[in-house]
């Protein structure tokens, strides 16, 4: 009998956003900010760490040490290109079948990916995949909670309140069940500000009406343009909210 895995998809077209995707996402203090806490959170004898979900490496180019080699993976050709122009050895790859030997890595990342793996069955997936490559002692490192720590208690969050998706996939409980479930123990925590990301009000509405926020808000009785037209009803349309707070939940291979 054949077991299903699910293939990663994309709820953007990440080709067609890669060129301009680092400016849109906070740019470089956010990155170093990501690199940092996953830099936190890898034990000293860690050489090897493969990048998930790597996209243009703007992180993946910042965690960097020492004796540490990093690797990237991304299913975006567009994303990938730019990743190899900042020197990164990248591999197009599915994040669910990756092209490795079991046991043949220290570390795996996946930050800011989880949140966006919507299909049935996808994160246990792509975490027990990460699991198979790790060796005993390996570390896996991936954000969690990401789109509800966007809110902040704004009015932005406000009009947002009715329309958040029930389930997101990178729930916190939920992935330290799925990474027990492959052999992975929960062991660590980092948290990161998510610099560049006060939402604004024409901000958002831009973000949700491009499909940005595809994850995290499902429109409920009205258009995605007219939940949009709500946020343009806000004051001060300019001004940056509050930043985020990110978390990184580290696990262990056992």
């Amino acid at each position: 009998m054949t077991t299903h895995i699910p293939s990663v998809r994309s709820l953007l077209d990440y080709d067609a956003e890669a060129e301009a995707y680092d400016t849109t996402r906070g740019g470089i203090p956010r990155a170093e900010a990501a690199a940092a806490a996953v830099l936190e959170l890898l034990p000293a004898d860690t050489h090897t760490l493969l990048d998930l979900g790597c996209g243009t490496g703007i992180v993946t180019s910042r965690i960097g040490r020492p004796a540490l080699r990093v690797l990237g993976a991304d299913a975006s050709h567009g994303m990938a290109a730019i990743a190899a122009r900042r020197g990164i050895p990248v591999t197009l790859a599915d994040a669910a079948r990756l092209p490795l030997r079991s046991a043949s890595l220290d570390a795996v990342s996946a930050v800011w990916l989880l949140h966006l793996l919507r299909e049935p069955g996808l994160v246990p997936a792509v975490i027990a995949e990460a699991a198979r490559v790790l060796r005993p002692g390996g570390v896996f490192l991936a954000t969690v909670d990401k789109d509800s720590a966007h809110d902040v208690g704004s009015d932005i969050d406000a009009v947002f309140a009715a329309h958040l998706t029930p389930t997101p996939s990178d729930a916190s409980g939920e992935v330290e069940a799925y990474a027990a479930r492959a052999g992975l123990l929960a062991v660590g925590e980092a948290r990161f500000t998510g610099h560049g990301q006060g939402r604004t009000p024409r901000g958002s509405a831009e973000s949700l009406l491009a499909g940005r926020y595809a994850s995290r808000i499902v429109p409920r009785g009205i258009t995605a343009r007219e939940l949009a037209d709500r946020l343009e009803l806000l004051p001060d349309q300019d001004v940056p909210r509050a930043e985020p707070t990110y978390r990184i939940r580290s696990f262990v291979r056992v």
